[in-house]
């Protein structure tokens, strides 16, 4: 054996124990890879139902949100219906009964005013 052949055997084995000490970590990083493989499907698998049901209840949300809009519309038109009918009510027969009130009063004022001279020339005359 040659000094050329030891060098050679020394550097092998050198080799081999670099290739010893790099398997180990090699290894494990291989093992975390596969957890975070597991993990991510895990997380995924659970996650497209969850999206699927998110997807579910905001399309039903929705369609209260369209029933609350014609709820909503249908109230203001009441309420536009219901200012008409009193303006209408207010211009048909507010006149009339202010009118039919006005002439009342003056009715009864005059009365009153009668009533008033009547007392007045008999507490004169007694």
């Amino acid at each position: 054996m040659s000094v050329g052949d030891v060098a050679g055997l020394i550097a092998a084995l050198a080799f081999v124990v670099l290739v010893a000490l790099l398997a180990r970590p090699i290894l494990k990083l291989g093992q975390v890879l596969d957890e975070a493989r597991a993990a991510i499907k895990g997380v995924s698998d659970s996650t497209v139902p969850l999206i699927a049901e998110v997807t579910t209840t905001v399309g039903q949300a929705n369609e209260q949100m369209e029933k609350i809009d014609t709820i909503t519309t249908n109230a203001a038109q009441i309420t536009t219906n219901a200012s008409a009918l009193t303006a209408l009510f207010a211009a048909t027969l507010g006149s009339p009964v202010v009118r039919v009130a006005a002439f009342t009063y003056g009715v009864r004022q005059a009365v009153n005013g009668r009533r008033a001279g009547r007392r007045a020339a008999a507490r004169q005359g007694a």
